[in-house]
């Protein structure tokens, strides 16, 4: 009943913001979902020749890495950008623009016709848009929200992530099943899916506020308060409203003044020499670190590889199963999104998630330490049975990660940075993040390899991090739930 309470509340500007801002959140999903299965299908591989006979298994696996990697790329610029678009033009037109973005470097790749240097431009073009995205919505959403719904409305964005990681896998599966394998049709609509995604979110922006406290940065005071009066439905004499007006106000005084340029270079002096920003900064970085190398983000990217790993030799059946994958997931995540984020507090579902996170990924670790090809038909059964769990274990994966991390590592930046330095040092931590991306999806085809840590060592290595992430969280992580974000602000120093 305390849910439904809590999504009353939503008013017609708030699920405005939720659909255009939350349901970016498909651009790394959709690119997610829809690359991992792209690579697999074949098509797309005798297309810019990724099997090729003449390619080593080193070669072979760095082809794939670029590709899948390069959006990584240039998302790390494109944290910067946001920073830089969010100064000069608002939240409102950042959003749009890198809609715009996302959609020129999707035309791209699917007018590669082969060249997959084309291929890897357009992935970098989108990778700036996408980037973007992943400073804008939680900042956005965290400064819109009422404090009782500012958990459901940033985490709608990681939700909508594995919506669009599900929509990919399926339309890939759908498009394997009944597009010739010789027709690049087969590839390039799933692809194109990313257009009108983009298309929507970007008409229906124009329905949205732009956010109080960027516009009472600007100096437009009395039209923070009228938008913020206008997202939560309230008089602006309300003394909800006066009391947030007043939080925002008090949070200015230490804001850097100046122009674009002059504000980023006292926001990174001020991030950079205060204490407690350092600290803010390093406990957000070392989060990021020990949520991205946990593994999980490795397994939505080559998840038919990893089925074909545990049994799966099926084309169609290897899509379906990652299809199964991305269902898996969107359902936990909408879950905890909805009935635990706000409800429980941030930190009992994250440690329920890491911890189911953990055991999953242990037994993986084992099973493709011990498992052997065996004659005998009891061991040939019994290895049948732990190779099915071992595929149930790659599901919990998901779930444990959809969550947990997922859930919470854009959150967590939006309510503990302050408002003097959020936008830019969101803009950092989003580059760490990215970087942290693009380093485990290039490295993990190569880590698979036998001259490599092989698959069970690579899963023994996320064991490992995924159980520290468990102890820094358990002992570090403070619970921000049901606060404002000046007060969220003071639980880290």
């Amino acid at each position: 009943m305390k849910q439904i309470s809590l999504l009353q509340t939503l008013t017609v500007k708030l699920l405005c913001a939720v659909f255009s801002f939350g349901l970016l959140g498909m651009a790394r999903g959709l690119d997610e979902g829809l690359i991992s299965t792209t690579v697999a299908q074949p098509s797309f591989i005798h297309e810019f020749h990724l099997e090729d006979t003449d390619l080593s298994a080193v070669e072979k696996a760095n082809r794939l890495s670029n590709i899948t990697a390069m959006v990584h790329i240039g998302s790390i610029p494109g944290a910067l950008l946001a920073f830089i678009m969010c100064e000069h033009v608002g939240m409102l037109w950042t959003m749009r623009q890198l809609c715009i973005m996302w959609m020129a470097g999707v035309v791209i790749v699917i007018t590669a016709a082969g060249s997959i240097g084309q291929v890897y431009a357009g992935r970098f073009i989108m990778g700036l848009g996408i980037g973007q995205a992943g400073v804008v919505v939680p900042i956005y959403l965290s400064e819109v929200a009422v404090p009782s719904l500012r958990g459901l409305l940033v985490c709608t964005f990681a939700t909508s992530e594995y919506m669009g990681i599900m929509i990919g896998y399926f339309a890939s599966w759908g498009t394997t099943m009944h597009i010739s394998n010789n027709s690049s049709k087969q590839w390039i609509i799933p692809q194109s899916i990313q257009i009108i995604v983009a298309g929507i979110l970007l008409l229906s922006s124009f329905s949205c506020e732009e956010s109080p406290r960027h516009l009472c940065k600007a100096g437009r005071f009395a039209d923070g308060t009228r938008a913020l009066s206008r997202l939560w439905n309230v008089p602006i004499h309300d003394p909800r409203i006066q009391n947030e007006f007043q939080c925002i106000l008090n949070q200015l005084d230490d804001a850097p003044a100046g122009t674009s340029v002059q504000r980023l270079g006292r926001s990174l002096k001020l991030l950079i020499t205060d204490k407690s920003n350092r600290s803010k900064l390093a406990f957000l970085g070392i989060t990021q670190l020990l949520s991205q190398w946990s593994g999980p983000t490795s397994i939505t990217t080559y998840a038919p590889k990893l089925f074909s790993l545990l049994g799966e030799t099926g084309q169609s059946q290897k899509l379906l199963r990652t299809a199964i994958l991305g269902a898996v997931k969107f359902i936990a995540s909408l879950v905890c999104t909805v009935f635990l984020i706000d409800y429980t507090g941030r930190k009992r579902p994250l440690i329920a998630g890491i911890i189911i996170q953990f055991i999953a990924m242990l037994y993986i670790a084992i099973y493709l330490t011990v498992s052997l090809p065996s004659t005998d038909p009891v061991q040939s059964n019994a290895l049948h049975d732990a190779a099915i769990f071992a595929i149930v274990c790659l599901y919990l994966t998901g779930v444990g990660w959809a969550l947990g991390w997922n859930s919470i590592q854009y959150l967590i930046n939006a309510e503990v940075l302050p408002l003097s330095v959020r936008t830019v040092g969101s803009s950092i931590l989003m580059c760490f993040h990215f970087a942290n991306r693009y380093g485990l999806t290039k490295a993990v085809p190569s880590m698979l390899l036998d001259s490599g840590l092989r698959p069970e060592g690579t899963f023994w290595l996320f064991t490992a991090v995924t159980l520290l992430g468990l102890l820094w969280v358990w002992m570090r992580l403070p619970e921000t739930a049901r606060r404002n974000l000046e007060e969220a602000n003071l639980l880290v120093s």
